[in-house]
């Protein structure tokens, strides 16, 4: 057996979920993170993990078909056994997700319910799969997006309202597990350099200076940021935080 604490990152591969496991490896956690197709950027996370001297493992997920959850929980129970010698978890970080395109007037219904299945219906599902495997005392973190309180580009409508729909169920998901101690938050980055949305904030200096002047603290935000306020979030003295939305945004559109 261990004390060492487990998070399991969904879409743990690349951008802020890559970024909150490198700072939770930081913090003394070891690292389950999945991935959907890049099994070597996974590899290469795990890689990293493991040269800060915590231990990982990658496995796949596709969080868009739930029917494939209980495989994947037996994975799951699976490596925790093989590597841990445990049967639960400590820490599940609903990460997984991408931008979407639904500008009004051009809103598709096949990207409605693809924006759907990843930020909504396949966060409850498979955190309603994998809860029993959850500690008591443990923790749940979903991750929203500082569009949830401010408008932008419709483009990000319909991803928006998916997020919002999540910080509405994260504060039911609080209180039916209050009674095991395990703690529910939200957190949601503001503009962030990553390959979100084609990679437009990273890589477009226009964009940026569009956002720039929107930001209170001066500048945009980058994915240490937000894997560092993730590892805050998640410090196991916050543990009497729950049912709470937490912005990372530094400040955005005050």
């Amino acid at each position: 057996m261990t004390n060492t604490r487990i998070t399991l990152i969904t879409g743990g591969s690349r951008g802020l979920g890559r970024a909150a496991a490198l700072a939770l490896a930081d913090a003394g956690d070891d690292v389950v993170v999945t991935f959907h197709t890049n099994g070597g950027a996974a590899a290469s996370v795990v890689a990293e993990i493991e040269a800060r001297g915590r231990r990982a493992v990658a496995l796949p997920l596709d969080t868009t078909d739930p029917d494939t959850f209980p495989a994947f929980a037996d994975a799951l129970r699976g490596a925790l056994a093989e590597t841990w010698q445990r049967d639960d978890f400590d820490v599940l970080l609903n990460n997984a997700g991408y931008a979407g395109n639904t500008p009004f007037g051009k809103i598709d219904r096949t990207e409605i319910d693809r924006l759907v299945a990843v930020h909504f219906t396949g966060v409850v599902l498979l955190t309603q799969e994998l809860e029993p495997l959850i500690v008591d005392g443990g923790r749940i973190l979903n991750i929203s997006t500082g569009l949830s309180r401010f408008a932008t580009a419709s483009a990000f409508s319909v991803y928006a309202a998916m997020k919002t729909a999540i910080e509405t169920w994260t504060l039911y998901l609080a209180k039916d597990l209050g009674a095991r101690g395990i703690a529910v938050n939200v957190l949601a980055p503001g503009a962030t350099a990553t390959d979100f949305a084609g990679g437009s904030i990273r890589d477009s200096e226009q964009y940026r200076a569009m956002i720039l002047p929107t930001v209170a603290m001066g500048r945009i935000g980058q994915p240490g940021d937000i894997g560092a306020a993730i590892a805050a979030v998640l410090d196991p003295r916050m543990g009497w935080v729950t049912a709470q939305r937490i912005e990372a945004s530094g400040g955005q559109r005050l």
